[in-house]
């Protein structure tokens, strides 16, 4: 199954579990890079990066500070209808690598993605357990095909945009 790479590296501030990339985004060679998809844009517009870039751009992400995305990836054959669902070898994977790299705050895009990777139900915004230290925060799908508006997407990246500051300012004050 041809898939994209993980860009992540030690330390990082955020680290944004997605779901399978999709076919276009697998064909353009880039995350996010569906139709319709407001993964970008919300990026920049939430401030959780300083500056607008699209995917053709994606691995610049790393420059901020940001992962985007660790794939809880489902095996080659897996039904269109069963790419939200996260298989235990893939929990497994996107377990093994935030274990390993650190991140101080967690984003799960979709909370069908999370609720599948925890085995538990949850609400969007920040969830009381932390996953290997870090905080852990469920943001609604930037899939077009949420029926979520804009401005609801928007508010929950703002929020990740200022709990990613506040652990920052945190760690920058507490050195380890």
């Amino acid at each position: 199954m041809k898939t994209l790479p993980d860009y992540l590296r030690k330390g990082m501030k955020l680290v944004i579990v997605g779901c399978n990339p999709s076919e276009s985004s697998v064909r353009a060679g880039h995350y996010y890079a569906g139709r319709g998809n407001q993964f970008w844009p919300m990026l920049y517009e939430s401030g959780v990066v300083p500056e607008p870039f699209d995917y053709p751009d994606d691995r610049r992400i790393i420059e901020f500070g940001i992962a985007s995305p660790i794939s809880s990836r489902n095996p080659p054959g897996a039904s269109r209808n069963s790419r939200a669902r996260i298989l235990p070898k893939a929990a497994s994977s996107s377990r093994k690598k935030l274990e390993e790299f650190t991140p101080r705050v967690v984003a799960f895009n979709g909370k069908i993605v999370y609720e599948q990777f925890a085995q538990r139900k949850c609400n969007f915004g920040l969830q009381k357990a932390n996953l290997y230290g870090a905080q852990v925060y469920v943001l609604p799908s930037t899939s077009g095909q949420n029926a979520r508006g804009k401005s609801d997407r928007l508010k929950h990246f703002r929020k990740l945009a200022q709990l990613v500051e506040r652990t920052q300012n945190v760690r920058d004050s507490h050195p380890g």
